[in-house]
């Protein structure tokens, strides 16, 4: 089993990065092969809505010249999702949303994309806006077929600077808990 992380955050090694280890490390624990992938500060472009990709039924896009499709295939091969943002303007980063859309066009013409893979969001906030970046995370593995993984609390750490993220008990503990939840769906799906 394999679970591809994609981090949103263009600051590498941040909190979003911290948040997401945390959760990668209880999947680890459990014999689950894991991957970060950084979106943030890559050159990904966001959808230019040209319909290639619909047409095509290949499941890649057309626009060639970023990660894009390199996320695709390793979306491909895993059994699970996480995504991880920090809140920007109260929402997702720009790389997110491209990741979101353009995934979320090219799952329309290959329906198999994400179906019953399990997903998971991640949020680092420095104060507001947080509910409304994890609604966008999840609303994108709802419309995909997705299983989402819960934990005891919102998928959410507060912190501004680098490692702030550490001193919020809570949501260091939220996120152990949803990496022992998804290994847990992820292996009883499998059986």
């Amino acid at each position: 089993m394999k679970v591809i992380a994609f981090n949103g955050s263009p600051r590498l090694d941040g909190n979003t990065t911290i948040l997401l280890k945390k959760v990668l490390s209880e999947l680890e624990n459990a014999g689950i092969e894991t991957e970060i992938i950084q979106l943030g500060g890559s050159k990904l472009q966001g959808c230019t809505a040209c319909g290639s990709c619909r047409k095509s039924e290949i499941g890649r896009c057309i626009i060639t010249d970023d990660i894009l499709n390199e996320c695709i295939e390793k979306i491909k091969s895993a059994d699970g999702v996480l995504l991880g943002s920090p809140v920007y303007f109260s929402d997702v980063t720009t790389e997110m949303k491209a990741f979101i859309d353009r995934v979320g066009y090219v799952s329309r013409s290959y329906p198999d994309l994400l179906k019953y893979k399990v997903g998971a969001g991640i949020v680092a906030v420095r104060r507001a806006g947080a509910m409304h970046t994890f609604d966008t995370l999840n609303h994108f593995f709802l419309i995909n077929q997705m299983l989402v993984a819960g934990s005891t609390y919102w998928n959410i750490g507060i912190g501004r600077d680098k490692g702030d993220v550490e001193k919020d008990e809570e949501g260091i503990k939220t996120m152990v808990t949803l990496g022992q939840n998804m290994a847990y769906v992820l292996k009883k799906l499998k059986n």
